[in-house]
C-alpha cells in the first residue's frame, strides 16, 4: 500500500540513476549462489487452498481445494477449523476455477465449460445437501452472470446466447428449480447489461461502428433511451460499474474530459457526475463498495504499486489497520452482507497469497485462514523491482524486473555479472503487468534467468492516451517498446545481447512470433503459447459472442474489410515473415481454443516445417485458451524449462512425474528438447493426484 509504494519508488530512482548511459564498474564476485530448485508443482500445481469467500450471513466460509486432484468447493463454519471443511462439489474434469455465494446464503454458484470451449454453464449447489443443478444445460451456449439480489435471493440474472450466438438475451433463473423466465430479448444488440440492487435491468451498453459506446437507460414508461456516448478514445477506460443501494446513482470509471480514469457517481436520471476520487499518475482501477449502502468506500490506483485511498474515515481506518498488519498488498475479496466480516488476501512478490478473516466489529482483528501455497513458505523467493524505462520516442514504460538469487550482491537492482534474460510479455494486449507475487517471475529467477515484464503502450492503467498509442501498433510501436526494454537491460548490464528470450501467451505469444520473424537475430529463442500467427485469420475466426467488439478490434488493430487495413494486418502478421525465423521456437496450443484457433499454430508450424526451421510444437487436445488442468499446466512448464535451457543455459528440474496424466501431444520437434520424446512415451494417461485428496 502507501508504505510499499514509497519503497518501490526509492528502488526505481536508484535504478534510474545507475543507468545513465554508462555501465557501472564491477568488482569480482563469487559465482551466483545455487539456491534450491523450487519444484514446478509448488508454483504451478493446484494450490492447497484458494479463493476464500464468506457467506452473506457471515456464518460460513467457502474455498477451493483439491479433491482427487481437481479443485472443488469446500465449506466450513466461519469459526470452524480447516480440517472440518467438507466438499460440496465433485468436479472430476477440469476443476472449478471461480465460485461465489448466492444471496440466499444456502447455495453456491460456479461456472464450468467443456475442455476449454468457453461455453460456460452456470451451476447451483445446495450447501446443505450437495445437490448440483446445471441451471443452463444447453450445449454450445455461453452463460454470463449479470446479477444477484437480496430482494430476490432465489433467482439469478443470466445472459444466454441460445437464440443468437452473437448476442446474449437476459433470463432470470431459479436456483432451486432451474425455472427460467425471459427478461430481455436482446434485439437491440447490446454488448452488456447492468442491473440495480433489486435485479432490475437499468443500463445497457451498445458498441457502435465508430468505436464509441452508447450508454442506454431503461425508462419504465418508454423502454430504452440513450443517456450518453462514450467516445472511442475513452472506450477502454470508461464504463459503469454498479448501482448504489437506493438506485438513484451508479458508479462509473470515467476518463471523459481527463486522461486518467476517475471514480465518479452518476445521477441515474440526469446523467450528472460527481467525482469521488482520481489519481494524476494512473487510472482508478478498483473500488470498495459498502455491502449495506452499496456506496463507494475506497478506491485504488496502480502506477508502480497499488495505492488505496479511503473515501470516509472508517475506510481510511481500515486501510491504515491492514497496512500496519500486513507486509504485502491487501485485497478485499469478499464481505458479509452486514459488513462485519471480510475476507482479505495478502499478496507480495515474496509473499505468496495468504488469506485472512477480518473482523471489523468492536476491536478490529485479523485471523489467518490459510496460505494458498504453503510449500513456498521456505522457498528462495526473489524481490520484484519496479522500474521506469524510457522508450525510444520518450514514453515511460512501467516494468517489473526479478533477478536470480544471489546475483545482486550489492542490492542495486542489477546483477554483478550479466545473466540470461526472459522478456515476459503480457496478454490482452489491453491488460497490464503488476507488482506482486508472480509465479512465472519466481520460476524464471530460480532457474537463473532475469525476467522483465513490460507495460508497453496499449497496456491499461496508465490513462487513455497511453492505451490509444497502441492503436494500429500491434507488431509496430508496441513491439519496439519491448525492444527498447531489452536494450535498457543490456545497457544496464543485466544481460547480454546474445542471451535474451521472448516468452508469452495470447498477445504475448503473438509478440513472441513477431520478435522471431521481424527481428530474427534479436532473440536467442521464443516461447509462444496460444498466440495468433495471422491477424487476418484471427479476425476471420473470432467467437460469435465477440461480435459487439469486432469494430473496436478493427479500429485498434486493422480493418480487414478495407484494402489499407488488410495490408496492415498482413504486414503485421508473423506468418507473412515465417521464412525469416532462424532461432528455436516453441509453440503451444489448446485444441479447443475459441479465441485463437488451432489453425493459428498449425499454419506457422507448417511454414517452418517446410523449410526445416527449428520449431517444437505441443498440442493439448483438452484445453482452450490456456491451461485449466494442472497436469497439463505442469507438463507445459517442464517442456518450456527444457527448451529455455537449450538456448539460455539455465537450470532444469528433471521432468520426473511431471507429465503424468497430461494430454499433451508433441506434433513437431520433440528431438529438439532433451528427454522430451522419452518422457512423452512414458506418460500414464490417467490423471494422478497432485495434492492429497480430501474425502467428500
Amino acid at each position: 500500500m502507501r508504505r510499499a509504494a514509497g519503497i518501490a519508488l526509492a528502488i526505481v530512482l536508484g535504478c534510474l540513476m545507475a543507468s545513465c548511459g554508462r555501465e557501472k564498474a564491477r568488482a569480482p564476485v563469487p559465482p551466483v549462489a545455487q539456491a534450491p530448485l523450487i519444484p514446478r508443482v509448488a508454483l504451478f500445481g493446484n494450490p492447497e487452498r484458494a479463493q476464500a469467500r464468506i457467506s452473506p450471513k457471515g456464518d460460513f466460509i467457502s474455498f477451493l481445494a483439491p479433491l482427487g486432484g481437481y479443485l472443488n468447493v469446500f465449506v466450513m463454519p466461519v469459526d470452524g477449523e480447516l480440517s472440518a471443511a467438507r466438499a460440496v462439489t465433485g468436479d472430476v474434469a477440469r476443476g472449478i476455477r471461480k465460485h461465489f455465494w448466492a444471496e440466499d446464503g444456502a447455495h453456491i454458484l460456479y461456472l464450468q465449460d467443456s475442455a476449454g470451449d468457453e461455453n460456460w454453464r452456470l451451476h447451483s449447489v445446495d450447501v446443505a445437501t450437495g445437490e448440483d443443478r446445471d441451471l443452463t444445460p444447453f450445449p454450445g451456449v455461453q452463460a454470463t452472470v449479470v446479477g444477484t439480489s437480496r430482494a430476490e435471493p432465489d433467482w439469478v440474472l443470466v445472459g444466454l446466447n441460445d437464440r443468437d450466438p452473437k448476442w446474449h438475451d437476459l433470463y432470470k433463473i431459479n436456483l432451486k428449480t432451474g425455472q427460467r423466465a425471459l427478461v430481455q430479448r436482446n434485439t437491440e444488440k447490446f454488448s452488456s447489461f447492468i442491473a440495480d440492487r433489486d435485479n432490475i435491468v437499468r443500463l445497457a451498453l451498445r458498441n457502435m461502428p465508430d468505436g464509441s459506446v452508447e450508454v442506454h437507460a431503461f425508462m419504465l414508461q418508454g423502454g430504452w433511451k440513450k443517456m450518453f456516448d462514450i467516445p472511442f478514445e475513452d472506450s477502454l477506460t470508461t464504463y459503469p460499474i454498479s448501482f448504489t443501494g437506493d438506485g438513484a446513482h451508479f458508479l462509473m470509471f470515467d476518463s471523459m474530459g481527463r486522461d486518467k480514469a476517475a471514480l465518479v457517481s452518476v445521477d441515474a436520471m440526469t446523467g450528472d457526475k460527481t467525482v469521488i476520487g482520481e489519481n494524476r499518475r494512473a487510472d482508478v482501477s478498483d473500488v470498495w463498495i459498502d455491502p449495506v449502502s452499496f456506496e463507494a468506500e475506497a478506491y485504488a490506483s496502480e502506477y508502480l504499486t497499488n495505492e488505496w485511498t479511503g473515501v470516509d474515515d472508517i475506510a481510511r481506518a481500515d486501510i491504515a489497520f491492514l497496512d500496519e498488519k500486513l507486509k504485502g498488498e491487501p485485497t478485499v475479496v469478499s464481505r458479509s452482507a452486514d459488513d462485519a466480516r471480510w475476507i482479505v488476501v495478502e499478496d507480495g512478490p515474496t509473499t505468496p497469497v495468504r488469506v485472512y478473516r477480518y473482523d471489523r466489529t468492536g476491536e478490529r482483528a485479523l485471523k489467518p485462514l490459510f496460505d494458498q501455497r504453503p510449500a513456498l513458505a521456505d522457498a528462495p523467493l526473489q524481490p520484484m523491482i519496479p522500474v521506469e524505462i524510457s522508450s525510444s520516442d520518450g514514453q515511460t514504460l512501467v516494468s517489473y524486473l526479478t533477478l536470480p538469487p544471489g546475483s545482486d550482491v550489492n542490492g542495486d537492482g542489477a546483477p554483478e555479472r550479466p545473466v540470461p534474460l526472459v522478456i515476459n510479455v503480457h496478454g490482452g494486449p489491453w491488460y497490464r503487468d503488476s507488482f506482486g507475487f508472480n509465479p512465472e517471475h519466481q520460476w524464471f529467477a530460480n532457474r537463473n534467468y532475469a525476467v522483465l515484464s513490460v507495460n508497453f503502450r496499449g497496456s491499461t492503467g496508465f490513462g487513455k492516451a497511453f492505451i490509444n498509442l497502441g492503436n494500429k501498433e500491434w507488431g509496430g510501436a508496441m513491439q519496439r517498446d519491448l525492444t527498447d526494454a531489452m536494450n535498457w537491460a543490456i545497457q544496464r548490464g543485466i544481460t547480454t545481447a546474445d542471451k535474451v528470450a521472448i516468452y508469452g501467451a495470447s498477445f504475448g505469444g503473438y509478440a513472441t512470433l513477431v520478435g522471431l520473424t521481424s527481428t530474427p537475430e534479436q532473440y536467442a529463442c521464443g516461447v509462444d503459447v496460444v498466440g495468433p500467427s495471422s491477424l487476418k485469420t484471427l479476425f476471420e475466426s473470432i467467437p460469435p459472442y465477440w461480435e459487439s467488439s469486432r469494430n473496436e478490434f478493427y479500429l485498434r488493430v486493422g480493418d480487414p474489410t478495407k484494402p489499407d487495413g488488410l495490408a496492415l494486418l498482413q504486414d503485421r502478421s508473423p506468418l507473412t515473415r515465417a521464412s525469416a525465423i532462424r532461432r528455436p521456437l516453441l509453440i503451444v496450443q489448446g485444441a479447443n481454443d475459441p479465441r485463437v484457433k488451432q489453425a493459428e499454430a498449425e499454419q506457422i508450424v507448417s511454414a517452418m516445417r517446410a523449410r526445416q526451421a527449428p520449431v517444437s510444437y505441443v498440442l493439448y487436445p483438452d484445453e482452450g485458451h490456456g491451461f485449466a488442468r494442472p497436469q497439463n499446466r505442469i507438463s507445459f512448464y517442464a517442456i518450456a524449462e527444457g527448451f529455455l535451457q537449450q538456448c539460455l543455459g539455465g537450470r532444469v528440474e528433471p521432468i520426473g512425474r511431471d507429465f503424468d496424466g497430461s494430454s499433451l501431444e508433441v506434433k513437431q520437434g520433440a528431438d529438439r528438447i532433451p528427454g522430451l520424446a522419452e518422457a512423452v512415451a512414458a506418460i500414464p494417461r490417467s490423471p494422478p493426484q497432485l495434492a492429497p485428496a480430501v474425502k467428500k
